[in-house]
């Protein structure tokens, strides 16, 4: 016991460290490189140089946004696994990453919006609203055979997500111009994202964090069964409910403001576990720090890729998609 506590605070130490230089490296690489005494001479004695202009307006809203977005998914993936106890559970399961799009499809198309900072109320609000209704349809399905829920609500979410991505291409097909700006979005990016932007998700992604850390003793028992979990005192409903609130909230504030970047919520729960153990407050902890790294590494290496900019959506999936190869090789090899 002493060794595993030992070994969680190495982990968050070492990830809190690697976070720290990923959000100076940020900060540091672009169109126009600089050196971590300039961006330290930006952020804390800020001037009408050059390098403050491109740290302050550009780089530093950007990796804010980075930070949100990545910890936000990453909780996301923690709960949705726990929620369904399914290992492969993504948050974009669940439906909610859908509703978040149709709520910028319809932003684009009915209203005529434009600018990100207007349509991300309209993501956070069709993600918030797919979220509910396909828990509501979850448990009014698995009413009176409780112990199937996890399986119904992966079916029923799978089942959302492809219902309001019909309707998504549906409105598309008929507004080239809606389309034209909506591609650019669902690829998923925090390039050109401003301080707002992060202002206006802060609030969800700060409610969701601490409503998963909240509800983590009642994820820890959900995993143990239904009857287990009711038997040791959980209100396991109120847990779903809680769950499925923070999935919400978390993906749909975390797309709206960067589009639908994938594998965040899928690799980094199994990246974590091995590291900290199956206890979810040091699970959920540690994913909050682990998915902000990920996101950056991930936008840092497509600014490097190419001449001009890898949208952080491919970056993640060219990261992440060896990360969770390597992961499930791993298990594998632990298993025999």
């Amino acid at each position: 016991m002493v060794k595993l506590a030992r070994r969680r605070g190495a982990v968050i130490t070492a990830a809190v460290a690697l976070l720290v230089i990923a959000v100076v490296a940020s900060l540091a690489i672009g169109a126009r490189p600089l050196s971590p005494g300039e961006v330290l001479t930006a952020l804390f004695h800020p001037d009408d140089s050059p390098a403050a202009t491109v740290v302050l307006d550009q780089r530093l809203p950007r990796t804010i946004v980075a930070i949100l977005v990545g910890a936000g998914l990453a909780v996301a993936g923690v709960v949705m696994q726990a929620l369904t106890r399914n290992p492969l559970a993504d948050p974009r399961i669940f439906g909610v990453a859908s509703g978040a799009s149709l709520g910028v499809v319809v932003a684009i198309s009915v209203f005529g919006l434009a600018s990100l900072s207007q349509y991300v109320w309209f993501g956070i609000t069709g993600a918030l609203i797919a979220g509910l209704i396909g828990f509501l349809i979850a448990q009014t399905a698995a009413r009176g055979r409780e112990g199937n829920s996890p399986v119904t609500l992966a079916l029923v979410g799978a089942a959302l997500d492809a219902s309001l991505s019909a309707v998504i291409y549906g409105v598309l097909t008929t507004n080239a111009q809606s389309f034209d700006q909506y591609r650019f979005w669902v690829v998923g990016s925090v390039a050109g994202r401003k301080m707002d932007v992060a202002m206006q998700v802060l609030p969800f992604i700060l409610i969701g964090l601490i409503l998963a850390v909240v509800i983590a003793r009642g994820l820890d028992a959900l995993l143990l069964g239904e009857d287990l979990a009711t038997g040791l005192g959980h209100r396991t409903g109120l847990v779903r409910f809680a769950g499925a609130a923070v999935v919400a909230l978390l993906t749909g504030a975390a797309v709206a403001a960067a589009g639908p970047i994938g594998f965040i919520g899928l690799a980094i729960p199994h990246l974590v576990r091995p590291l900290v153990g199956n206890d979810h407050r040091w699970v959920l902890v540690t994913s909050m720090v682990a998915g902000p790294i990920l996101l950056l590494a991930a936008d840092i290496a497509g600014r490097r890729i190419t001449d001009g900019e890898l949208p952080a959506g491919i970056a993640t999936a060219l990261v992440g998609a060896p990360l969770l190869i390597w992961l499930v090789r791993r298990a594998r090899t632990v298993t025999a």
